[in-house]
């Protein structure tokens, strides 16, 4: 059976999020934080052997204030990030062990995935060597010029929205984060095209989606209602039921 280790970026500023006192993937979703939401279905997979969340070095304190019994329980490893969010993934690469065959990438910030689209990108990697979810663009795409006015329509035939996770063997992401130099890349997937290597799209869903605002919590709330009802390893966070969080 293949291994696969699981990072977890939550280093972000949330700087559209518009929350004083939570960054978007430690305010509550329900009954615990997003995070902990990203987390549970990895962790209950037998071929899942290592998950890190990467934190910034600003929330170090905060998270494990609130979350260190989580962290502890659940066996994840905590990782601080660094100025960009490839530093961050890539201080988290680091810390991959070696018997891992390979490794997802899922925004911590994306709570509701489901175990079928996990099986299916787990299942395209292990085939083609590195795989993503995403969707078909369905919605005309325009440009926009500084003064917000439409410059042009871009044609959407052959166009996805990325999603997470996004999926590679080992050796290849350590291969394209040792090359990418300084040279800004969208996501992880870009950086193993560098190499010349093929990237497998396997469809999602939109219910996968990353929350950026305070609406897409409310939708959040609503997507997690379509999904099975998971298990979670070990106790919600202990500010679950605090008004805080809401």
């Amino acid at each position: 059976m293949a291994t696969y280790a699981v990072i977890l970026p939550a280093a972000g500023k949330s700087s559209r999020f518009h929350d004083k006192h939570y960054k978007k993937p430690f305010i509550a979703l329900g009954e615990r934080a997003v995070w902990l939401h990203a987390s549970e279905k990895f962790l209950k997979r037998d071929d899942v052997k290592q998950v890190l969340v990467i934190i910034s070095p600003e929330d170090h304190e905060d998270f494990h204030m609130k979350f260190g019994a989580n962290v502890a329980i659940m066996g994840i490893e905590v990782v601080e990030g660094g100025a960009e969010r490839s530093d961050s993934v890539r201080n988290a690469l680091a810390r991959v062990r070696d018997d891992i065959d390979f490794v997802a990438v899922h925004d911590a910030a994306r709570p509701c995935i489901a175990n079928e689209w996990i099986d299916a990108v787990f299942r395209a990697a292990q085939e083609t060597g590195a795989a993503i979810l995403g969707i078909p663009v369905s919605n005309s795409l325009k440009r926009v010029a500084a003064d917000n006015t439409i410059e042009a329509t871009v044609p959407r035939a052959n166009l996805w929205e990325a999603q997470t996770p996004q999926v590679f063997r080992r050796d290849w992401l350590v291969e394209a984060y040792a090359k990418a130099g300084r040279e800004p890349a969208t996501d992880d997937a870009e950086l193993v095209q560098r190499l010349g290597h093929k990237i497998k799209v396997v469809p999602g869903s939109p219910i996968n989606m990353k929350i950026t605002t305070k609406d897409d919590l409310r939708l959040a709330v609503q997507a997690l209602k379509a999904l099975p009802k998971p298990k979670l390893q070990g106790p919600a966070h202990p500010f679950a039921g605090d008004d805080m969080w809401r």
